[in-house]
């Protein structure tokens, strides 16, 4: 990584342990990181879960048809509206699937707490 990739990976590193959606590891496993520049420029730092991917066994489930959907609200009058802005990172990790979700950056190895995006079945 670019020293100034380094910066963002400390600066970003510190935010998740605050916000408690990582904390340090002792898992056995690991999985690489990397940086994504985002539209706007900065950056967001990705796990990379591939390797854990091609051993997840995959949810298979139909999608709704879209007249389904709409004839269950039909005669409805409540409706709710939900902020899924960091929609993953709202959901916890069932504590013995934790080892599985650790991470390694220069500065230490992690565990990460809530669903991160990529990875299969999230």
């Amino acid at each position: 990584m670019a020293p100034s990739e380094l910066k963002e990976l400390k600066d970003q590193l510190q935010e998740l342990l605050k916000k408690g959606y990582i904390w340090p590891s002792t898992s056995p496993w690991r999985a690489s990181v990397l940086f994504v520049k985002k539209k706007d420029g900065s950056m967001r730092l990705c796990i990379d879960y591939r390797q854990l991917n091609k051993v997840t066994i995959k949810n298979k489930y139909p999608l709704s048809r879209i007249d389904d959907l709409f004839d269950q609200l039909k005669g409805t009058s409540i409706f709710s509206k939900m902020d899924l802005r960091l929609g993953y990172h709202q959901l916890r990790i069932k504590e013995s699937d934790l080892p599985k979700m650790a991470f390694r950056t220069r500065y230490s190895h992690y565990d990460l707490l809530v669903m991160p995006f990529g990875l299969a079945n999230a």
